[in-house]
């Protein structure tokens, strides 16, 4: 039994409350759960970026708005968990301690975010170095990791392998705003890098796109890792 934190998309799983995706993902994620100790830490997605949009309108600081943020991203691991029923641990981990105290269960632990500043993506990261994961795996709206944002540029190149110190390079001059999905936020970057734990990094629109990478080792996406060893599939 491996390891693996993923760190789930808000605009994968929730884009809108309405246009959720957490039915679909609920059988993959207890497939996976049934062979390896997984932990899900759950993005905002399209609501947590309504709540923080009214919040600037009205004055509110970057600070207060990643609060609200936060208490989005709890709110959709929430849904998650009553979801999944009996697969997952029922509560939401608050802390990266407690995400490895309800691991004890055996359980799927779903957390969202923790810290102001701080997105879902670091989260993930620095819970992966906490439980020493085998795996990060970052579930996006985008087929991996590109040289440019490919929404905006046609030209854009998708990497299929990069060390971190490459990431790193890519990566160096996004802003880190309450709200921010880019592809992968600087902080995470710099903790995958210190603690060498590959990610993949997978477009998550279809949820079996995830099942094929973990089981199979076929997908379309980007590995990050100090070695040329992929690390599928399981």
């Amino acid at each position: 039994m491996k390891k693996l934190v993923m760190a789930l998309g808000g605009s994968v799983l929730v884009p809108s409350l309405e246009s959720n995706n957490i039915a679909a993902y609920v059988s993959v994620l207890k497939k996976i759960g049934s062979e390896h100790q997984v932990f899900v830490v759950v993005g905002g997605g399209g609501e947590a970026r309504r709540y923080i949009g009214v919040a600037r309108a009205l004055g509110i600081d970057e600070a207060t708005s990643d609060e609200l943020g936060i208490l989005v991203t709890r709110l959709n691991a929430t849904l998650l968990i009553a979801a999944l029923g009996d697969a997952a641990y029922p509560e939401v981990a608050e802390s990266h301690t407690e995400a490895k105290v309800f691991a004890e269960s055996k359980k799927i632990v779903v957390m969202g975010g923790i810290t102001p500043g701080q997105t879902t993506d670091a989260v993930s990261a620095v819970l992966a170095e906490r439980v020493q994961a085998d795996l990060l795996v970052n579930v996006t709206s985008v087929p991996g990791i590109y040289s440019a944002d490919p929404k905006k540029d046609p030209a854009a190149v998708r990497y299929d392998e990069l060390t971190p110190q490459q990431l790193l390079g890519i990566i160096q001059n996004d802003r880190l705003n309450a709200g921010s999905n880019s592809i992968i936020d600087i902080v995470a970057a710099k903790v995958i890098e210190r603690c060498s734990i590959p990610m993949l990094v997978i477009d998550g629109k279809s949820p079996e796109n995830l099942l094929h990478a973990l089981f199979q080792g076929s997908f379309t996406g980007t590995i990050v890792s100090e070695t040329a060893c992929r690390p599928l599939p399981l």
